[in-house]
């Protein structure tokens, strides 16, 4: 069990070690348990690969008691130049390197950041299953996968796949349309919402479409005294299969009004009308 919103790391960089610290602290406070990175944050941010993993180990070295208290995730995968690698020396190699730069023995949650197209699906399946026997890994997930190269990597996995990260908003729907969320409630995945702000669109509208999604967004938080961010993430997570939304505000002050979220309640009527604005058409 998690909680029903994440942190996510994308952006979390730097060299000042107290600062991390406290954004990471202020996530916990607000109930988070869930912590979301990758080893390719670091060169988005003009920084080195791995730089995001670096820096929550220096975190953990400093605050030992601070990884007791969360659930970690982190991904692999992508190479840069490459662009993707899911062969199995690879994978072994790269599990073994974020392992490194946290500073721990195991990661609760190992994602493949993207599908490599040339990588036999019982291969990877091989070294995750590797990596999970030898205490390395507890669990799987895949991230950016279609619902068919899910189902493939499952058919040749003798553990379940965890979970799925897919971007989702109100502004980014395939989910509900490539059927993955329906593939999550068939399958048990955890279904982890990156960008559901919609990279920031959400929250500055630069067009029809996104400004009217806002607006239905500014009249659900005017009615529970929330922002348009906590409207926006309540909206996804009302969806039966539970998204959890991955939120990347590196701001204490904002982290600290993640449990927000957790408060619009959402009548059929109105989630229906914030996906038909995004749509632009009326459901039939």
């Amino acid at each position: 069990m998690v909680s029903p919103i994440a942190w996510g790391m994308w952006r979390f960089a730097g060299d000042d070690v107290n600062a991390a610290r406290r954004k990471v602290e202020a996530a916990v406070d607000a109930g988070v348990t869930l912590f979301d990175t990758a080893d390719i944050y670091g060169p988005d941010n003009g920084e080195r690969f791995g730089a995001a993993e670096s820096l929550l180990g220096r975190v953990f070295a400093e605050s030992p008691g601070l990884r007791a208290r969360m659930v970690l995730a982190t991904k692999g995968g992508i190479v840069i130049g490459t662009p993707y690698d899911s062969g199995a020396a690879y994978l072994e190699q790269a599990i073994d390197a974020s392992l490194k730069r946290l500073g721990v023995e195991h990661v609760d949650l190992w994602q493949i950041h993207r599908p490599d197209i040339l990588a036999h699906p019982q291969e990877v399946a091989r070294a995750l299953e590797k990596a999970q026997a030898a205490g390395k890994i507890s669990a799987v997930g895949v991230s950016n996968f279609t619902t068919w190269q899910t189902a493939a990597l499952q058919q040749f996995l003798t553990i379940p796949i965890a979970s799925t990260q897919p971007e989702f908003s109100a502004l980014a729907l395939d989910p509900i349309r490539s059927g993955l969320l329906d593939q999550a409630m068939t399958m048990d995945l955890a279904v982890l919402a990156w960008s559901p702000l919609a990279r920031g669109t959400l929250m500055e509208p630069r067009d029809a479409r996104s400004l009217e999604v806002a607006a239905l967004f500014d009249r659900k938080a005017a009615e529970f005294g929330v922002d348009r961010s906590a409207a926006a993430l309540s909206w996804i997570m009302a969806h039966p299969a539970r998204p959890i939304p991955i939120v990347g505000t590196q701001r204490p002050d904002r982290i600290a009004l993640i449990p927000q979220a957790l408060e619009p309640r959402w009548t059929r009527a109105e989630w229906y009308a914030v996906l038909q604005a995004s749509m632009g058409e009326k459901l039939p």
